[in-house]
């Protein structure tokens, strides 16, 4: 499991440092990532989905009054409901482990034991430092041994881990392990490529740049296997 914040080191302009000593302000923009695991405190999933819809859309109301929305506005009166269904059913439903797809395994009949690519797999998930949208694309593969995955499966994996506040790599790496415990194998490749909107709507208001992100596991991590996943991408 992730190690609580404030046990936790980062770098952070070369220098080894920890969180717990930083403010908000000395963090800044700087892109933390502080293990595999979504920081989720122990009670979570105290609360029913409608007692967190009620709770967000109270909340969010109080947001919008504070900049100055009339919420009495036909247009806007309905958004603090709306946010709060988005934000438990939709965007962040990754967060809740009940919300998991079901992987069930196929025996190998075919004898396939070559790579099998699942490429350009459409995601939209949110960075967790500022709550704006990331999209991209991930790029996953596999060499099976006795058991495969149906192929749709790949696709929830990645949409599983993308609904919720995520930072890139530790998105990477959650599905990673999630196919590697799934299929038994550490056979596994995953390349995520993604556009991040803290980056390009604010802060530095780069609107070109994009993030890459990537795992490479057992044969995998030979040269030649890897430039075979490499040259399916192209």
């Amino acid at each position: 499991m992730l190690e609580s914040h404030t046990d936790v080191t980062t770098l952070i302009r070369g220098n080894k440092i920890r969180l717990d000593e930083l403010s908000h302000d000395e963090i800044g923009d700087d892109h933390l990532y502080t293990g595999i695991d979504t920081p989720l405190r122990k009670d979570a999933f105290a609360l029913s989905d409608k007692e967190k819809m009620d709770k967000i859309a109270y909340h969010f109301g109080e947001i919008m009054h504070t900049l100055g929305l009339d919420l009495t506005d036909d247009s806007l009166k309905g958004t603090p409901a709306r946010v709060a269904k988005m934000y438990v059913q939709e965007i962040f439903s990754g967060l809740n482990p009940a919300n998991k797809p079901k992987l069930a395994l196929f025996e190998n009949k075919y004898k396939y034991h070559q790579m099998l690519v699942e490429k350009d797999i459409s995601f939209y998930s949110n960075c967790e430092h500022h709550f704006v949208p990331i999209i991209g694309k991930a790029h996953v593969a596999y060499i099976g041994k006795d058991k495969v995955i149906g192929l749709s499966k790949l696709n929830r994996i990645v949409q599983h881990y993308a609904k919720r506040p995520q930072v890139q790599e530790r998105m990477t790496m959650q599905i990673a392990e999630e196919l590697k415990n799934t299929l038994q194998t550490e056979n596994i490749a995953v390349i995520i490529e993604a556009k991040h909107l803290c980056v390009s709507s604010r802060g530095v208001n780069d609107d070109t740049s994009s993030t890459i992100t990537s795992f490479y596991g057992g044969k995998f991590l030979n040269e030649n296997t890897k430039q075979e996943f490499l040259k399916y991408l192209s």
